[in-house]
């Protein structure tokens, strides 16, 4: 008993207590090794083989290369597209897609949008909804899809999380220093990936939760307000060089009902004007449109 008082009298200003010192973090079964080391992110040995199912937008009168690696550019860009690199899809994990990745393509991506599985611990039966008044058709789980189901959610959360921070953080080394990255969730794991995305990027990298919301229903649910929105979330790899290009959608009809039109037919309206005072006279077809929000 002596001896445990004695211990515990030590901590202090001097001497903290190790837990004093933690940071805010979540942490799952996989993200330390026993030694409270950070495990490494394990990636194929050898490149991943690609079969060639289709070929989109290739000239017919170039010949179909051969390809025999994920991306031999050589054989495959450059006959069937000498002008650029586009239309390339990749069928597979895309952690093994990414790894390939890697070695031509580190730190190239400008733009990553990634729609990964939302329902933790959920397998892949779901029902699809045929027209907005139409019957459901019940989807059942493929042998690939029940396979997938038992890798990536054999411990439950713990597995889901480790499977994200993997894919994340090689989503973070293939974005360049103007890239930014937008991930798509719902209430099921927005909080969580949000929090694995605070490890990967860091909190100040931080761009946007943006509110994605469905048609309305036409029904009400018990006991609690309808369900009828996603969220993407966005981060930059750079806090200051990402890329940003403001976007516009049209007016809304009540706001076009400001304006008049002039002898030409030009839609305009007096204004005041806040840098140089009196009025000025500004042209709807000058507006760029209404600045798309975070919803």
């Amino acid at each position: 008993m002596s001896n445990r008082k004695n211990n515990i009298s030590n901590w202090g200003t001097e001497n903290p207590h190790p837990l004093s010192r933690l940071k805010t973090e979540l942490v799952w079964e996989g993200k330390y090794d026993e030694y409270g080391n950070r495990r490494p992110i394990k990636l194929p040995s050898s490149p991943l083989p690609l079969q060639r199912i289709e070929t989109i937008d290739e000239p017919r009168d170039r010949e179909k290369a051969k390809q025999g690696s994920m991306f031999n550019l050589e054989g495959f860009i450059k006959k069937a597209h000498r002008d650029d690199f586009r239309n390339l899809l990749i069928w597979g994990d895309n952690k093994l897609a990414m790894a390939a990745l890697l070695e031509q393509f580190r730190g190239k991506i400008d733009l990553i949008y990634i729609d990964p599985p939302f329902d933790v611990g959920a397998d892949f039966t779901m029902q699809v909804q045929l027209g907005e008044e139409g019957e459901a058709v019940q989807k059942e789980q493929s042998i690939m899809e029940a396979v997938a189901y038992r890798d990536t959610w054999g411990k439950g959360t713990d597995s889901y999380l480790h499977m994200m921070y993997e894919r994340l953080t090689l989503m973070r080394d293939l974005l360049s220093n103007k890239g930014s990255i937008y991930v798509h969730c719902d209430w099921r794991v927005n909080s969580l990936l949000r929090l694995v995305l605070d490890d990967v990027f860091e909190k100040d990298l931080f761009l946007n939760e943006i509110i994605w919301a469905y048609f309305a229903f036409k029904r009400k649910t018990a006991r609690k307000f309808p369900q009828k929105h996603d969220t993407i979330v966005s981060y930059r790899k750079d806090p200051d060089s990402f890329t940003w290009n403001t976007q516009y959608k049209a007016h809304k009809p009540e706001y076009l009902k400001r304006w008049k039109q002039d002898e030409k037919g030009r839609y305009y309206r007096d204004d005041v004007n806040p840098t140089k005072g009196g009025t000025r006279t500004i042209y709807l077809d000058e507006v760029e449109g209404d600045i798309v929000d975070s919803v």
